[in-house]
């Protein structure tokens, strides 16, 4: 078991790194592969996913550098941060969801005298809600269900008012479009 001495000398030497370009790129080439694979298998492969959960681990790891005490291996306080970035991620995906659930059944979308028909429009929309792009998605919730402006949906997103109006409109055509589409059925042919 190593001391406090070796846990601050470990310390001291990563935050070194920083100061010498050449050593950080070397230890920076290693980690970023390492970090890279462990978020692109949680995230189940997805490419993107895991590249900008990568780049927040390290912006942080540099921000917080500080705070790394040594008492693990640097690589392994930068997997934590990961992990931790992953565990954002999900609960971040989790929330979403249950707004985008709490969408499709306080709307007048489904027939109350019909539960099945109505099991099935829910069904149709998270369908059609999953098919758009993310920031698409994210633009409508935070329109229709959090009932937000598009003033403040750009300073939670980053985006122009532009930007976001553009979002709202390419995600409500493609909303229909989907909801307009049957999903198709799995071992059916389609007959050209």
């Amino acid at each position: 078991m190593e001391g406090p001495a070796a846990s601050r000398e470990r310390a001291s030497g990563f935050r070194t790194l920083f100061d010498d370009e050449q050593a950080f790129r070397v230890w920076y080439g290693d980690a970023v592969t390492r970090v890279y694979g462990y978020l692109y298998h949680r995230t189940g492969g997805m490419r993107s996913v895991a590249e900008e959960l990568t780049q927040e681990t390290f912006v942080d790891a540099v921000r917080n550098r500080n705070r790394y005490d040594g008492r693990s291996d640097p690589l392994t306080w930068v997997i934590a941060i990961a992990r931790h970035k992953l565990a954002d991620h999900y609960r971040q995906g989790a929330r979403e969801e249950q707004r985008r659930l709490k969408l499709v059944s306080s709307g007048p979308l489904v027939a109350e005298d019909d539960p099945a028909a109505g099991s099935e429009r829910r069904e149709d929309i998270l369908r059609a809600l999953r098919s758009l792009p993310s920031m698409q998605r994210a633009a409508l919730a935070l329109h229709y269900l959090d009932e937000l402006s598009v003033r403040q949906i750009a300073a939670q997103l980053g985006r122009s008012e532009v930007s976001v109006e553009s979002l709202l409109s390419r995600g409500r055509a493609g909303f229909r479009r989907a909801l307009a589409e049957p999903e198709p059925v799995p071992g059916e042919e389609e007959h050209v």
